[in-house]
């Protein structure tokens, strides 16, 4: 039996119809309102069209309305009978990839669309190879406007072994991937069956969806919480620890270790917004209270003491970079990792990832808006850190303009260019 919430994340190049794609769920699965059909119909008929633009019921900035497009990440709720969902439409711009990284990194699963008319396109493998390097388990490729092209048989197979082979390049198993040829504009194989491909015989999206298991990158690594806050009360000597728990469970009586300072205590009280509890386990925000009055800050992490992760002061990394100005040897940037930020200097870049041939280049001089590479990393402050394979939660950092907070790259613990598949090929830097 499936899981009954799927955290979807779509993503594709601008005008592949991602936008009329999700509308056309919410529309076809009764997920909308009355009153939004009509300001839909009404947008509508002010451009001309003749049938209603279900893209506008996922663009809700008035400015993305008149411009046709969409620049940030749109967050959908719908249910079927079958499983609830939530949704992530990403942009397509290549500008805007770290809002496609934001979307991927709390996904189970990933649709990749595709205009049956352009095929696989460069940002279609830059968006797969985001998806693998994330973790994400599963995809599903939408060829769509499959009606432009008179829903031949031969282009969506083409595009899907083209599709196919270079998912499993990057790391997926074939049986990972499901192609399904699909019109968002009419509806064919979107929720109902479509009598224009009597040569498929597959699912539609929302059959596939509902079937869909996900697998939950839980977090097998032990209890885990990065401290937020530290609560005191000025009539006793009260002190507590809020945080969520990332990973694992926490009891009374649990031996935990204080990193990165290494001192190890015992919880003594578990609290929840309900009072006391027996323990919390992962998602749940708490107070723990411990038998030792140790110094304790925000930014400190509370671990198992007997499977603690490693502290490191400098380390590598893989990260995304999304910022206009390229990474280079000798940045000096802010890392967030938890619920600490420290100073962080990259004193060299291993490698670069070629998303598009899937092959690495060592020691590049620099890493541009959206390229994948592998970083050095040194910090101010060390930091305990999980294998992004083994917790996202602890595994996973973003890098910051320490002038203007902007996030300058998303980063995980773990060689993930091996995991993408990338050291299949190398050039020279």
């Amino acid at each position: 039996m499936t899981s009954d919430l799927l955290r979807l994340v779509t993503a594709g190049s601008v005008d592949d119809g991602k936008s009329t794609l999700v509308g056309r769920l919410l529309y076809d699965t009764k997920s909308v309102l009355s009153d939004q059909i009509d300001a839909v119909l009404a947008s509508s008929e002010e451009r001309g069209l003749d049938d209603p633009d279900l893209s506008l019921l996922v663009d809700g900035l008035r400015a993305e309305r008149e411009q046709g497009i969409t620049i940030d990440v749109a967050y959908r709720y719908f249910a079927t009978a079958k499983r609830t969902f939530v949704l992530a439409d990403t942009p397509g711009h290549v500008q805007y990839l770290r809002n496609t990284v934001t979307g991927a990194s709390t996904s189970d699963h990933a649709v990749l669309l595709t205009d049956a008319r352009k095929g696989v396109l460069p940002q279609t493998r830059r968006h797969l190879a985001v998806m693998a390097m994330l973790g994400v388990p599963g995809i599903t490729l939408a060829v769509n406007k499959l009606d432009l092209v008179d829903f031949d048989r031969d282009t969506h197979e083409k595009i899907r072994d083209e599709f196919v082979a270079h998912a499993v390049s990057l790391g997926y198993d074939e049986d990972q991937v499901t192609a399904i040829p699909m019109s968002a504009l009419t509806g064919d194989n979107v929720v109902t069956r479509s009598e224009n491909t009597p040569w498929y015989d597959g699912p539609t999206l929302l059959d596939h969806l509902e079937r869909v298991t996900p697998d939950r990158r839980g977090c097998d690594v032990g209890f885990r919480m990065p401290v937020q806050y530290v609560l005191r009360s000025d009539g006793n000597d009260y002190r507590a620890y809020a945080g969520q728990v990332v990973a694992g469970r926490v009891s009374p009586g649990d031996e935990v270790v204080v990193l990165p300072a290494g001192t190890v205590t015992t919880v003594t009280e578990v609290g929840t917004p309900d009072g006391p509890v027996d323990s919390a386990d992962e998602g749940q925000p708490v107070t723990l209270v411990l038998a030792d009055d140790l110094a304790v800050t925000r930014g400190d992490l509370l671990a198992s003491a007997d499977r603690r992760p490693s502290v490191q002061d400098e380390f590598d990394a893989t990260v995304c970079w999304l910022a206009e100005e390229p990474l280079r040897p000798g940045a000096k940037v802010l890392l967030r990792h938890g619920t600490r930020t420290t100073q962080c200097r990259v004193p060299g870049l291993p490698a670069r990832l070629d998303e598009q041939e899937l092959a690495i280049q060592r020691d590049p001089e620099e890493l541009a808006l959206n390229e994948i590479g592998q970083v050095r990393l040194q910090v101010a402050d060390a930091l305990p850190f999980d294998d992004y394979a083994d917790c996202v939660a602890t595994g996973a950092f973003l890098l910051i303009d320490p002038k203007g907070g902007d996030t300058l790259a998303a980063g995980l613990l773990g060689d993930a260019l091996s995991v993408v598949g990338a050291d299949r090929g190398e050039q020279d830097g």
